[in-house]
């Protein structure tokens, strides 16, 4: 599982005294915890595998959106402290699915729920989601499909 190997992958990291990689999946850890915490109340509970997945890939978009925030600004130190985080947080995320890939699954999609506009682009969005949403960069899914309709 998921979780788990996070877990052991701390444990051995504060072994190996390797201090950022521990601070990194420390913050994971958190994240995680902090996300079970709101779902206490939830009427469903996700998967773990997928809760776990959907909190890595949100600390990575975060990750990359300061990257360049930092790069903008002229702070090389921060960028790198940054894409350290992001190296060990997409270590855990499943293999991203390529372009063309994308673009298959968008097709497909389309076909399948007979979306012919841009009006239908919620409906789509939700059912790549739903039918990909672990291994779909979503924001490059986004603008694929509004690039199909266009």
């Amino acid at each position: 599982m998921l979780r788990e190997s996070i877990k052991s992958a701390q444990i051995a990291a504060m072994k190996g005294g390797d201090k950022p990689r521990t601070a990194a999946l420390r913050l994971i850890l958190a994240k995680v915890k902090d996300r079970d915490i709101e779902l206490r109340t939830a009427t469903s509970q996700p998967d773990d595998e997928v809760l776990v997945t959907e909190v890595l890939q949100k600390m990575a978009k975060q990750r990359k959106e300061s990257i360049e925030l930092f790069e903008q600004g002229g702070r090389a130190d921060r960028a790198a402290e940054e894409r350290a985080e992001l190296a060990v947080i997409e270590e855990f995320l499943p293999s991203q699915m390529s372009e063309d890939e994308t673009k298959a699954a968008i097709e497909t999609v389309k076909s399948d729920i007979g979306a012919e506009s841009i009006k239908d682009m919620g409906k789509v969005m939700a059912e790549l989601k739903a039918r990909h949403g672990a291994v779909l960069d979503m924001g490059l899914a986004s603008a694929l499909v509004k690039a199909s309709f266009g």
